[in-house]
């Protein structure tokens, strides 16, 4: 993304994904932005969609509801988002972090609009040794352009990641569970509404201990905000 003309006649802009030049507030060409997988009605509860738009939840979140109250994704995690993460986590490529920013930003601009005061952005933490291992946190950068783009508080200091467990990819939902007890700890927030940013939801176990530890914490009530939806 750019921040004033001047340095768009300097150094012209470039797609993220093809390298094309492109004009336009996101370093994305116009071919590219049309191949984004924008991800239609779903469950109010998890994001997942749903092929009937006026059912309120899945069966999933209407046998065990999360302990967030709703999850709002921009995309299915699917091409060429997909590739962007990849990049973006693996490969360290801020750029495409700032890219899928400002891409959810504008998903959640009009949601972000309603929000009441005292309203906090908390970045899904990583566990400090992963941390040190990737050099920076990934829900942590993209929550920082939701915080600019959006006009809201961004509270990094809320939670912690003190136990990391096993490899979360290679675990089945229920395991995730498991894996996950006891791993997140908040500070006070009493009273105020807690958005959790992350870049991928899966399965929502990581959200949901998140979202426990918050409401533990005195959260008023968590919700979702994330880049992509694994279907």
């Amino acid at each position: 993304m750019r921040n004033g003309r001047w340095f768009d006649r300097l150094i012209p802009a470039r797609c993220a994904l093809c390298a094309a030049a492109c004009p336009g507030p996101i370093d994305l060409c116009a071919a590219c932005a049309a191949e984004l997988p924008w991800i239609g009605p779903g469950c109010a509860r998890c994001g997942l969609p749903l092929p009937a738009a006026q059912v309120p939840a899945c069966g999933a979140c209407l046998a065990h509801p999360p302990r967030f109250a709703a999850c709002v994704p921009a995309f299915a995690y699917a091409y060429p988002v997909r590739e962007l993460l990849l990049r973006f986590k693996q490969g360290g490529d801020l750029a495409a972090g700032r890219v899928l920013g400002a891409l959810l930003a504008r998903r959640v601009a009009p949601l972000a609009a309603m929000q009441p005061a005292g309203t906090v952005l908390v970045p899904m933490p990583l566990h400090p040794g992963r941390l040190a291992a990737r050099g920076f946190n990934q829900a942590a950068w993209i929550a920082r352009v939701l915080a600019h783009d959006c006009g809201l508080e961004l509270a990094p200091w809320a939670a912690r990641r003190h136990r990391l467990g096993r490899e979360q990819k290679h675990l089945s939902a229920a395991e995730r569970r498991i894996n996950l007890r006891g791993a997140f700890s908040a500070r006070a927030c009493r009273g105020r509404h807690a958005i959790v940013v992350d870049d991928v939801l899966t399965t929502g176990a990581s959200a949901d201990a998140l979202a426990g530890a918050l409401l533990e914490a005195g959260a008023a009530d968590v919700s979702v905000w994330c880049v992509a939806r694994a279907l």
